[in-house]
């Protein structure tokens, strides 16, 4: 098992030779290859998987350093016995391989949690070179079988252990010990993860989630490190969580349960500062994503005026990463919050939890690509266009694969949502229990929806 730094080489074309039994270039990593490299032209390019089936059962939430040399990322190892399989995701990081210029794979991977624990969410810290945070229990949980958020029945589940505290590792020191984790936030009564520290190093903003909240609770806080004060993000009812401060520092995006259905929402909060640049809490809350779609993970762009995020947009079977507007304006340009989504992965399965190195040039993200279609990290160049200042050759608003929000209204009788789209005026109705779309069928159903409609509209 991997406990310090380990040597294991894993330059690509010898991981798909070991895991596919192949030559790389005799064929393609996945069947499917052809498809998704085709449709991702000029978006996506130099594919690479950093992780294997051969390694790892799964691995994912991978995030890059300051500096682009190494990843940080949580995975399960392979065991000589399967039945010594860790049951929960382990902490790890590593060096990226480059050859002649490009990214090849991984090296030196080392292993920063202790054995038995709960893991995630880690980062690097922006201004101290070789530290890292993440969520840990330390020690096993003591309460695994007990759910999180997820929606419906589905097999995406966030766990809430309480005993899930923030930590600091020196990369130069740990060992895959407890005693190599330093506690930065502690609360026996909460689940503390989804850390991540603003870019002057000044800031963290973090997940609490109070054990007797349930499954449903979860607020954003943002720890200033020089006085020990914390103030909120978010106060509102459901699960607000998976935050990142903006490239300027200014704003955080993440995703909320705000409506209480399960559905995940992307949002965006312009933070007010004082003077001297302390954090004093939210000014102004902006909703990019409305809709009956599952939209989470959302990262930013370096260019501080896109964002990336994983949607269920095309299936609850095929979760895929879009891209859409989070610019704030200036002078020259207008704000621009929740328009122009377009579709970044092409590939059959699960394409998410997407991130960008320091200056965008690479995306990397969890994915099943591989032949056995476990989550692992792949990464590839960057390189759809997103300089659009010209709007006579801006994209349309929305590309065929990502059609415009529609209109909803909530019945409060029954709890149904109805879609109206303003394109096709194709009218539909989504049931928040069973998380399924269908047409109106009565024409009282749809006199109904658009009584609702007017109501709304005259409200």
């Amino acid at each position: 098992m991997i406990r310090f730094v380990r040597r294991w080489s894993v330059a690509v074309s010898a991981l798909w030779l070991i895991a596919s039994g192949g030559s790389l270039l005799a064929r393609d990593a996945d069947q499917t290859a052809p498809r998704w490299r085709e449709a991702e032209q000029g978006i996506l390019q130099n594919h690479v998987p950093l992780t294997s089936e051969a390694m790892f059962y799964k691995a994912g939430e991978c995030y890059f350093s300051p500096d682009g040399r190494q990843i940080i990322f949580q995975a399960i190892e392979v065991t000589e016995d399967p039945g010594d399989e860790e049951k929960f995701y382990q902490m790890y990081v590593a060096d990226l391989v480059r050859e002649s210029g490009r990214v090849t794979g991984i090296d030196g991977i080392q292993r920063l949690s202790p054995p038995g624990s709960s893991n995630t969410c880690g980062w690097f810290h922006p201004t101290e070179p070789g530290v890292v945070i993440f969520g840990s229990t330390v020690i096993p949980p003591s309460r695994p079988e007990k759910a999180g958020y997820q929606r419906g029945s589905s097999r995406y589940v966030w766990q809430f252990p309480q005993e899930m505290n923030i930590v600091r590792c020196e990369l130069a020191k740990a060992d895959g010990t407890a005693e190599t984790l330093t506690p930065i936030l502690e609360n026996p009564n909460a689940y503390l993860a989804e850390c991540v520290i603003s870019g002057d190093g000044g800031s963290m903003v973090f997940c609490e989630h109070l054990v007797d909240e349930g499954t449903s609770g979860g607020d954003l806080f943002i720890l200033d490190f020089e006085s020990g004060e914390r103030v909120p993000a978010t106060r509102s009812a459901g699960y607000d969580g998976g935050p990142f401060f903006s490239p300027e520092g200014k704003r955080i995006c993440y995703r909320s349960d705000r409506r209480g259905d399960d559905l995940l929402q992307i949002f965006i909060a312009e933070l007010a500062h004082d003077k001297g640049g302390k954090i004093l809490g939210v000014q102004r809350e902006f909703q990019l994503t409305d809709n009956v779609h599952v939209n989470w993970a959302p990262y930013w762009h370096p260019d501080g005026r896109h964002l990336v995020y994983t949607t269920s947009e095309m299936g609850h079977e095929n979760y895929e990463v879009f891209l859409i507007d989070a610019d704030a304006g200036g002078e020259d340009r207008p704000t621009r919050y929740g328009t122009r989504r377009r579709r970044v992965t092409h590939a059959d399965r699960f394409d998410g939890l997407p991130v960008f190195n320091a200056d965008g040039s690479l995306m990397m993200w969890t994915c099943q690509r591989g032949p056995k279609g476990s989550s692992q990290v792949w990464l590839a160049n960057f390189v759809m266009p997103l300089d659009e200042t010209d709007e006579s050759t801006a994209p349309p608003a929305e590309e065929k694969d990502a059609r415009p929000e529609r209109l909803q209204v909530k019945d409060p009788d029954s709890g149904l949502i109805y879609l109206y789209d303003r394109e096709t005026h194709q009218l539909e109705v989504y049931n928040p229990k069973t998380h399924k779309v269908r047409e109106v069928a009565s024409q009282e159903e749809m006199a109904r929806a658009m009584t609702l409609f007017r109501q709304q509209t005259d409200g």
